[in-house]
């Protein structure tokens, strides 16, 4: 068995496979042909999002992969601007269409804050109003599981405070050198499963010694050391890539890192995504 196979079970019931294709910067004309060589390779949990630009091309590739929809666990997400229900409805309706596979397996609020005010104010009532919409269209059964992304304690609390269904899932920022272990063990403590979104820190982190000396002993690549590392702390794991050897090497990390080394790499501190620092998830503003 390997981890392409292995599970996790949402609060509402639905497995979740614990390795996914993260497809942020996959163009919309690449997205079909990465999802069929992601789907070939035994990836079975793909993840887009309405501000990556390519849901069209992530749909297509769904639907020629040869596999019956069933068997593919889709994720996008509700763009982070929108703070209003009937806005949200429309988006969830128009991510419905232009995926064109039938229902979304999960369904997230990208952000609590817009773009461009990420960590700024809060859009408590907001929230709120995108999060109805995501019940409303759960309950319908038009998405089979719902959650958030980017949401710190506060956020959360009011969701789980104010809402009818408690997120099934929060996908955060985890990889060796920014591991929010509080937020994480908050979550877990509420049922809501963590994903990693960038495990491999945008890539800056294949130039760490420190992580790099821990792979060698593995006898492993510094991306298949990041994997395993947030799949041990009972996260899914996102890593983007179009490149097919990428995909397959990402998926090979059937090995088992010691506690030692997990206390390791959990107390490191690097946050140097280079240029990618410009974008507000590694910026933090």
């Amino acid at each position: 068995m390997t981890i392409l196979n292995e599970t996790y079970t949402l609060a509402g019931g639905i497995e979740i496979p614990k390795l996914g294709l993260g497809t942020w910067f996959i163009d919309d004309d690449k997205a079909a042909a990465a999802v069929r060589a992601a789907v070939e390779i035994g990836y079975r949990n793909i993840d887009t999002a309405q501000a990556y630009g390519n849901e069209r091309g992530v749909g297509e590739g769904i639907r020629t992969s040869g596999l019956p929809r069933e068997e593919l666990f889709v994720s996008t997400k509700l763009a982070a601007e929108i703070k209003d229900y009937d806005q949200a409805t429309a988006a969830i309706e128009e991510s419905l269409s232009t995926l064109d596979i039938g229902y979304i397996d999960l369904m997230l609020i990208h952000a609590p804050q817009p773009w461009n005010d990420f960590r700024g104010a809060d859009y408590p009532e907001g929230n709120l109003a995108a999060w109805r919409a995501l019940e409303n269209a759960h309950q319908a059964g038009r998405i089979r599981s719902i959650g958030v992304s980017n949401f710190l304690h506060t956020d959360l609390e009011n969701i789980l405070q104010n809402g009818t269904i408690a997120p099934h899932v929060n996908q955060i920022l985890v990889h060796a050198g920014n591991t929010p272990a509080e937020l994480i063990a908050y979550c877990q403590d509420k049922d809501i499963l963590v994903e990693a979104y960038s495990p491999i820190a945008h890539g800056e982190i294949l130039n760490n010694p420190a992580v790099a000396a821990v792979a060698e002993k593995y006898g492993v690549s510094v991306p298949q050391l990041c994997i395993r590392y947030t799949l041990q702390l009972g996260t899914v794991s996102l890593p983007k890539t179009a490149n097919p050897d990428h995909m397959l090497s990402n998926a090979q990390v059937d090995f088992v890192i010691t506690d030692q080394d997990m206390d390791t790499l959990r107390n490191l501190d690097e946050r140097d995504y280079g240029d990618s620092s410009a974008f507000p998830v590694y910026s933090g503003k």
